[in-house]
């Protein structure tokens, strides 16, 4: 069936351009709405049949404004798919397919991939393993909580899509002092035991509720700890087949199930607990994880998850079939900082498996790729040691948090 359909993609953040790509060389028109922010980025603008600009981001859109202007837009173009680009989006996107009855994610299935109470709820009513938690509404809720879990915890905002707000705290006192500064504003973040111990992401593609694609890496050192103290972000995938690389398999194909992700791409973290051993869910998108791991992964598998993302999105509006590329089972890992040079010089940086160097401006990152695990992680350490003496730099907390 070759007949085009009409993609209108949302996202608040300059990112997504393999996937508009992709889309448009399957022959279709394809929308993009973004915020007049990120008017001059160079977004992949001839394979965009138009695109339009919202004031404001994240959070400031006015939804009324949203919606009208779609509805506009639809006076003399049938819309068939409406697609997030980014975690931000994810609301705005479920909003307008509820509103004109698009086909996809609506708001209650977007939730569990946006708000980490409700995603914490489905995991725990499905049996799958999380830190315990509670949320902030109920006075005496917290005070149980607090009361029966050992300390320290994490007061986390619902919705944010990084390490973004997040605030450790050592005791009841602390905790209430906490809450009490909040406000009215508790009701937008829930409270949780911190379980030390090595968080891994698995990103995978989905399709008719299947996991057609997933590879799981580990954060050498995670995005939590980068935006509270600065630093160097590393991750590499884990062995195949090993005894985790099964076990985080395992889990987030419950949680693909109990979340009802049917179609699309998905980043999903855990915690492997130094305590006990276990898997804890962490926390789930239905999106392409941030930070260049898309890049990474691509490196390691041959999997570009955008583009095959994509494709799975052409084949549902079309209602044909989709198959997944052979995949490679090669190894790769991202070593990234900010920077205090503008453009950095990388050149001498030259491994021959460095394969993807970060265009972004104040940023240091190389992405490396090679048969070999452990040649991966020799490059990453000798990297980052590099990077601390030469390169890196900190900045205030929000400008490091946008691990998108």
């Amino acid at each position: 069936m070759s007949q085009f359909k009409t993609f209108l993609c949302i996202s608040n953040y300059f990112k997504g351009n393999a996937f508009l790509t992709s889309l448009k060389k399957q022959g279709n028109r394809v929308y993009l709405i973004t915020t007049e922010q990120l008017r001059e980025k160079p977004w992949a603008f001839e394979y965009i049949d138009e695109v339009f600009y919202m004031p404001g981001q994240d959070l400031d859109w006015d939804m009324d404004l949203l919606l009208k202007g779609v509805g506009g837009l639809m006076k003399e173009n049938k819309i068939d798919a409406i697609i997030a680009l980014d975690d931000y989006d994810v609301e705005k996107a479920a909003f307008l397919r509820e509103n004109f009855r698009i086909p996809g994610m609506g708001q209650t299935t977007g939730r569990y991939f946006r708000d980490k109470l409700a995603m914490r709820i489905q995991a725990k009513d499905a049996g799958i393993r999380v830190p315990a938690f509670s949320s902030l509404f109920h006075n005496e809720d917290i005070n149980h909580f607090a009361d029966t879990v050992s300390p320290p915890w994490v007061l986390k905002p619902r919705s944010e899509a990084s390490a973004h707000g997040i605030m450790k705290v050592f005791s009841k006192e602390e905790l209430w002092q906490k809450v009490n500064e909040l406000g009215d504003n508790r009701i937008y973040y829930l409270v949780e035991q911190f379980k030390p111990g090595d968080v891994y992401h698995a990103d995978g593609l989905q399709y008719q509720g299947k996991t057609l694609f997933l590879t799981v890496s580990k954060y050498l050192a995670t995005p939590m700890e980068i935006s509270q103290g600065g630093g160097i972000f590393r991750s590499a995938n884990i062995s195949y087949g090993s005894k985790d690389d099964k076990a985080i398999k395992k889990v987030n194909e419950s949680i693909m199930k109990a979340f009802g992700l049917k179609n699309g791409a998905s980043h999903t973290e855990f915690i492997k607990c130094h305590e006990d051993g276990q898997i804890y869910f962490l926390e789930t998108a239905s999106r392409v994880g941030g930070a260049h791991l898309a890049e990474m992964v691509e490196a390691a598998t041959g999997i570009n998850l955008w583009e095959e993302w994509a494709k799975i999105e052409d084949a549902v509006a079309k209602n044909k079939s989709y198959t997944i590329p052979k995949t490679r089972s090669d190894y790769a890992g991202i070593v990234l900082t900010l920077s205090k040079f503008e453009h950095p010089d990388l050149s001498s940086f030259d491994a021959p498996e460095v394969c993807f160097r970060v265009p972004l401006d104040y940023h240091a990152g190389l992405i490396v790729k090679s048969e070999h695990q452990q040649r991966v992680l020799d490059l990453l350490d000798e990297y980052a040691k590099r990077f601390t003496r030469e390169l890196s730099t900190k900045a205030d907390a929000p400008e490091v948090k946008k691990f998108h």
